[in-house]
């Protein structure tokens, strides 16, 4: 999923990063972002699908490039279920008048982490 999203974005204009995992920035990533803003009043930088991360721009992947790295791990870890899961906790947590991105217990990973480093 990663890798389609990331390869058509090419065609958008996005820019490639060859290394581990195998990045894309700009274009049509970029554009894609701007629209969750504007629905939900946050920018996100990055976000990684498998090994692959998806981000606004190359000073983006340099800045969340620790916290992505946690999310592949995670991805690592839990296959094809990452997705749903995440997913399932944000969709829980809006139910119950918490926040789905704060209070997602991948992104707490994914904070913790990168706080120790």
């Amino acid at each position: 999923m990663g890798l389609t999203a990331g390869f058509a974005s090419v065609c958008l204009g996005a820019k490639i990063r060859w290394r581990f995992p195998l990045e894309f920035y700009g274009g049509g990533i970029t554009d894609y972002f701007q629209r969750i803003h504007a629905r939900h009043g946050s920018l996100p930088m990055a976000m990684a699908f498998g090994h692959v991360i998806l981000g606004y721009s190359e000073a983006a992947l340099d800045i969340t490039h620790d916290h992505e790295m946690v999310h592949v791990r995670q991805a690592e870890r839990w296959g094809p279920l990452l997705i749903p899961a995440y997913l399932s906790c944000s969709i829980y947590l809006k139910l119950r008048g918490r926040d789905p991105y704060l209070d997602n217990p991948f992104e707490k990973e994914a904070r913790r982490e990168t706080e120790r480093t």
